[in-house]
């Protein structure tokens, strides 16, 4: 098992471009199952969860093949219209396929999902969402199991904002017989990118990026080329880092707009952060300032750069209160942070986090994907050298994130668990 070995105390300079959004990657792969022609992606991030979405639609009948830096999915047909446990175990977005498969098939059995240990994330408003748009779908043995001739557009009122059921329902809904209209729809980038892909693939869709989205439905999609939007997450933890480090580094390929609210906490706590179309910059020479946040669903604060925004606190001049709204176990980084000399108190989904002069290296371990870059940040800052255990937490979301920082002057390596790099 890899692991990461971080030398800190280094300030950060230079250029960086940011990869594709793994959060937009993984339902656009799901919309090849929506069509029997070709869909040909660029800008597709090389994560272990993009692997093993290819991988699980390989297994369903779907061809790739990979070009120069684009990847090309065909769903001629579909042979088995099953996401078995074995593979959904390990990641929760395959629940992506359940809407794609039943409309195109008719019918789909897949396992309710797995993922990061960072609370409940409960599948029912998919499953309640489907069923108003006619299906008629059972629960077996840890299985969903999904069948309609033909899916028939409704009106649905999300009971809670969900992105990858919005998704979910709304490439269900592109297929579907009449219009659909999706009430309390998540407005994530991600899902806005995704109607971007499906109209592009002949859908009919508006509203997406707002909380009302209206799908007509066609009887069939076509192929398409389509690139896959910047990861707004990624570039939200190497402009944290870069906070934390100091010095000054440029994003390239970066959306701003993507990513206000963090943009503006950033400013808030010392950095000057300059953003343009297709770049943002970020630098800081003086001391952090303590900033709090509070994570609600897009377009506030994400919780999804909670923990990076906690380490950049745990060295800010005074008290930050960080409050967790989305998951309710989105707080074990805290106890690895405190190892490394973090001062952090937790009282339920709050944490009171009261900067120190200086943090120091420890061994400590990574319990999920975002937790692991909040401890890369920990470590870039941190006196001495830090190992960071069990970073395959990390291969799923940032695409070489060691050789990215390398290349901005971080003192970083990857070791294998022989102990070669």
């Amino acid at each position: 098992m890899d692991k990461l070995s971080i030398d800190g105390g280094v300030s950060l300079e230079g250029e960086v471009r940011v990869s594709g959004a793994k959060n937009a990657a993984l339902p656009i792969l799901c919309a090849a199952l929506l069509t029997p022609e070709p869909l040909t992606l660029s800008n597709i991030p090389r994560l272990n969860d993009v692997r093993t979405m290819q991988a699980l639609l390989g297994q369903m009948g779907v061809k790739a093949e990979r070009g120069d830096g684009t990847l090309t999915l065909v769903a001629a047909t579909v042979d088995w219209p099953l996401a078995p446990y074995e593979m959904v175990k390990t990641m929760r977005a395959s629940i992506l396929a359940l809407g794609p498969l039943l409309a195109r098939c008719g019918e789909a059995r897949v396992s309710l999902p797995g993922g990061c240990a960072i609370g409940l994330r409960p599948v029912d408003q998919h499953v309640k969402g489907l069923q108003a748009l006619g299906a008629e779908i059972d629960l077996d043995h840890g299985y969903i199991d999904a069948k309609a001739k033909r899916l028939v557009g409704t009106t649905y009122v999300f009971d809670v904002v969900t992105v990858t059921g919005t998704e979910n329902l709304m490439m269900a809904a592109a297929l579907a017989q009449g219009v659909t209209t999706l009430e309390n729809a998540a407005r994530e980038p991600e899902v806005a990118d995704l109607a971007e892909c499906l109209n592009a693939m002949g859908a009919r869709i508006r509203g997406a990026g707002s909380d009302r989205i209206v799908v007509e439905g066609v009887a069939g999609l076509h192929g398409a080329t389509y690139a896959i939007m910047p990861d707004r997450i990624e570039t939200g933890t190497f402009l944290t880092a870069a906070a934390a480090a100091g010095g000054e580094v440029t994003l390239q390929g970066a959306r701003a707009g993507t990513l206000q609210a963090v943009l503006d906490k950033l400013a808030e706590a010392g950095a000057e952060v300059v953003a343009d179309a297709d770049s943002i910059r970020v630098s800081r020479r003086g001391a952090l300032k303590s900033v709090s946040l509070r994570t609600a669903p897009y377009p506030a604060f994400p919780t999804d750069m909670q923990a990076q925004l906690m380490a950049l606190m745990t060295i800010a001049d005074d008290t930050a209160v960080i409050t967790e709204t989305i998951f309710e176990n989105r707080m074990m980084h805290v106890q690895e942070l405190k190892r490394l000399g973090a001062d952090i108190e937790v009282e339920g989904g709050t944490a009171i986090v009261k900067g120190v002069r200086r943090l120091t290296a420890a061994n400590v371990m990574a319990t999920d994907l975002r937790a692991s870059a909040c401890l890369v940040i920990a470590g870039l800052v941190a006196e001495g050298r830090t190992t960071i255990d069990r970073i395959y937490h990390l291969d799923r979301g940032y695409e070489r994130i060691e050789e990215k920082l390398s290349a901005l002057g971080a003192r970083i390596r990857r070791v294998s668990e022989a102990g070669g790099e």
